[in-house]
């Protein structure tokens, strides 16, 4: 097994592949256009008579709890399975658990029923899931009692799939091993949206790369960070970043994208 973002986002682009999209209101248009612009096809599909369908013909599904309503809960769990059933990755970004209960709730009921890929989540999201003590105001992350690698590896071994706890450092692993990303930029933490669109991206990579779920989550968020670097030149603040951003996914080189990746 091989850790190469530039070789994924190669494979990604050549094969564009679909990823399906059950998300929230606040980031739909986001994370299908960071999707877009990274090289795969975004569906953000989420009725109950389709979701089934969809999700067997996708190259990944992304299940976000971020604005929950109890008829997108059914389609997940209903997405989920089918996508189970056809050998399709799962990823799950548990928003905002630990916030309230029905949140919390919601993110341990799909674990239960759908075999998830990749969870990820910030530090106080996976922690909350783990029965660890954390501090949520909303959906951000104020303060956990572990080390988030140590979160990343316990929620691992209890979760039964790959967790990336992400922050100023990501860290991502399956229970056995792991990876430390230090890509990214400050400004990523002052526009909304932007933890969810890096759920995307996982799920874009996991789809180019279905039989590494760790390899692929590590490089997604690190390819995720490269943009983000680049994007944070020249920006003003929020507003122009968020924009450049969208730039920056697109204008990714495969050819040199090793180079500037910092996984360890």
């Amino acid at each position: 097994m091989t850790v190469s973002a530039g070789a994924t986002l190669r494979t990604l682009r050549a094969r564009r592949p679909l990823v399906h999209q059950i998300t929230n209101y606040v980031v739909m248009n986001e994370t299908a256009n960071a999707t877009l612009a990274i090289g795969a096809l975004p569906v953000m599909a989420h009725a109950p008579e389709e979701v089934e369908e969809m999700a067997a013909a996708a190259g990944a599904l992304v299940l976000n709890i971020g604005t929950l309503s109890t008829p997108w809960i059914e389609a997940m769990l209903l997405a989920g399975r089918a996508a189970n059933v056809a050998g399709v990755p799962v990823v799950l970004d548990p928003v905002g658990a630990g916030a309230t209960r029905f949140r919390t709730e919601t993110a341990e009921r799909i674990l239960d029923q759908v075999d998830v890929a990749v969870v990820r989540g910030n530090a106080g999201e996976v922690a909350t899931l783990i029965g660890q003590q954390a501090e949520m105001r909303g959906v951000d992350s104020l303060g956990v009692g572990s080390p988030a690698g140590e979160i990343a590896r316990s929620a691992a071994l209890k979760l039964g799939c790959v967790v990336a706890v992400t922050g100023p450092v990501d860290r991502i692993s399956d229970g056995e091993r792991g990876f430390r990303v230090a890509n990214g930029d400050a400004l990523l933490g002052v526009v909304t949206g932007t933890g969810c669109m890096s759920t995307a991206i996982t799920g874009c990579f996991l789809a180019a790369k279905p039989d590494e779920p760790l390899e692929a989550a590590a490089e997604a968020l690190a390819a995720y960070g490269v943009a983000a670097e680049d994007a944070a030149v020249g920006a003003a603040g929020p507003g122009s970043f968020h924009v450049a951003l969208y730039d920056s996914l697109y204008n990714l080189d495969p050819e040199t994208l090793d180079a500037r990746v910092h996984i360890s």
